[in-house]
Formats: structure tokens, sequence, C-alpha cells
């Protein structure tokens, strides 16, 4: 199995710019274009488990004014063959106190890069 690819790794980082572009500007058709499209999709963040894209969508539709803004600190994206990836994010919400992190699986459909799971956490929560 190759190991970051260079065509496979900038296309899934090119898919990971577009969800950070989504998720800042609260775009979420595009940010549901970018998950998968499934009751197997699942979404673990502070406060929430979500499980199904429809859990997904309507937690988001529900959240006031979108995600928190935010700046990424440090990014690793990591794929394995040309249909599966790992995106790994440290990021610092603005004003927050403590970084947060982010995990993605990503998978190539037909369509394209999706994310099939995801987790948010901030730093400090959970010991």
């Amino acid at each position: 199995m190759q190991i970051n690819d260079p065509q496979t790794l900038a296309e899934v980082e090119a898919a990971f710019d577009a969800y950070e572009a989504a998720l800042m500007a609260n775009d979420l058709d595009a940010l549901d274009a970018l998950f998968w499209q499934s009751p197997l999709t699942v979404r673990i963040g502070p406060g929430q488990n979500l499980y199904g894209i429809e859990a997904i969508q309507a937690f988001r539709a529900a959240r006031p004014g979108g995600s928190p803004q935010r700046s990424l600190l440090k990014v690793v994206i990591t794929t394995f063959g040309s249909d599966f990836a790992t995106a790994n994010a440290e990021f610092q919400r603005v004003g927050g106190a403590v970084p947060g992190r982010q995990s993605q699986t990503w998978a190539r459909f037909g369509d394209g890069w999706r994310v099939v799971s995801a987790h948010v956490s901030m730093l400090g929560e959970g010991h």
C-alpha cells in the first residue's frame, strides 16, 4: 500500500480545505456535500454524539451562527492507498482558552472524497 501518494494527498488536502472554508462560512450545503450521505456516518463532538447524516445535518441547521471561528494550528493528512485517508487538526477558536482537536476519516466514493467519521474535542475535556 502506498502512503501519501502525491496526487491522492493533493486531492484530500483540497477536500479538507474546502471543508474548512465551508465550516468558517457556515455553508451548510457545501458541508453536507463533503460528508457521506449515509446513516453510517458518525460525528462525535463536544456535547453531542451524532449517528447518521440526518442527525449531523439537523445539528448543523440548529447551531446558531454556525461553528465558532477558528484558526488551524497544525494539520496532518495521511493517505493510505488511493481511497482512504485521515485528517487530524489542532485549532484555536477565536477567544477560546484552550486549543481544539479534530479528526476525520475520509473515503473516496464515485462522486469524490467524503468524510465518513469525524471527532471534535477541546483540549482538557475528558480525563
